[in-house]
């Protein structure tokens, strides 16, 4: 190589690329603020007194820091005829969650597992019509499952709004964990069945430890659809297991006196807590079920 092709392959980079790349990175941070900018309001809102937002300075860092808001929207704010703030939504969401995520992700695991390793005949068939189910607009479901929850006496409890996400959730789950075990060698399997491994050996012992990425992604799922959901829990849940949704409408649309923004804002924080913190907690993980067969077809 000639000295002048040295000073050649050594001189400055095309700038098409670095052009193509700040406009990369300049439509993403437009597309992030575009996304932030409600969260933001939210936010700073949160922390405003009500006169300062009365000014209607939206945008605006507050003035004077409180967090009063936040205090009256989990303590004393009136959901309705009760002014006990929406922790009690909060506990009733827990207590509708942990079990409905663990049911709905046991059920989930074993039907893909079964559906890939222990094929029967019509399996395919049945996968097909389990698959369809996640596709039925729940809203359809919902007249005949009230008739038949009112028959067995679970319309209103807490078993029978776990059994409601369970059978909503059902579908989908099979389908995540299929896709990934149908990704495993088959020769795991066969390697436990010569060992001697039943039915739950294999599962327990074999697949559950290599399911930490499709487990993730299953409970980010399961709680982000079940920590939301408002109509489910408002039909099915009864007075007593009103979720945190609920309570939330409630406190918007409940009015004594003004309107607190303040208040409406710190109670929609206190909502999405959860879900955001699962995610954040475990966005590691998710990407990597992802990768791992997750949404393959």
């Amino acid at each position: 190589m000639t000295n002048f092709d040295t000073i050649a392959a050594s001189g400055p980079k095309p700038t098409r690329r670095s052009m193509r790349r700040i406009a990369i990175y300049v439509f993403l941070s437009v597309a992030a603020a575009f996304f932030l900018m409600p969260i933001y309001i939210v936010i700073v809102t949160s922390l405003k007194t009500m006169p300062e937002i009365r000014l209607g300075n939206v945008l605006q860092w507050p003035q004077t820091w409180s967090v009063d808001a936040w205090i009256k929207a989990w303590d004393t704010a009136c959901t309705g005829l009760q002014c006990e703030g929406i922790k009690v939504g909060f506990w009733n969401s827990m207590r509708i969650l942990l079990p409905s995520l663990v049911v709905s992700i046991t059920a989930g695991a074993l039907c893909g597992y079964i559906l890939t390793f222990w094929t029967f005949r019509g399996a395919e068939i049945f996968f097909a019509i389990l698959l369809f189910g996640a596709f039925v607009p729940y809203q359809a479901l919902i007249f005949p499952m009230i008739r038949i929850f009112s028959a067995t006496g679970l319309y209103g409890t807490l078993p029978g709004i776990v059994l409601v996400h369970t059978i909503f959730g059902l579908p989908i789950m099979t389908l995540i964990f299929r896709n990934y075990y149908s990704t495993l060698p088959s020769e795991i399997f066969k390697a436990a069945r010569v060992d001697g491994a039943g039915f739950f050996s294999v599962f327990w012992y074999v697949l559950l430890p290599i399911s930490t990425p499709i487990i993730v992604v299953a409970a980010i799922l399961q709680v982000t659809g079940i920590w939301n959901d408002y109509l489910l829990g408002l039909i099915f849940g009864g007075r007593e297991n009103m979720p945190m949704t609920v309570q939330l409408n409630n406190i918007v649309n409940s009015v004594r006196g003004g309107k607190e923004y303040n208040v409406n804002m710190a109670a929609t924080l206190l909502t999405a807590l959860v879900p955001l913190t699962v995610y954040f907690v475990s966005g590691r993980w998710f990407v990597r079920g992802i990768a791992a067969g997750a949404v393959k077809g």
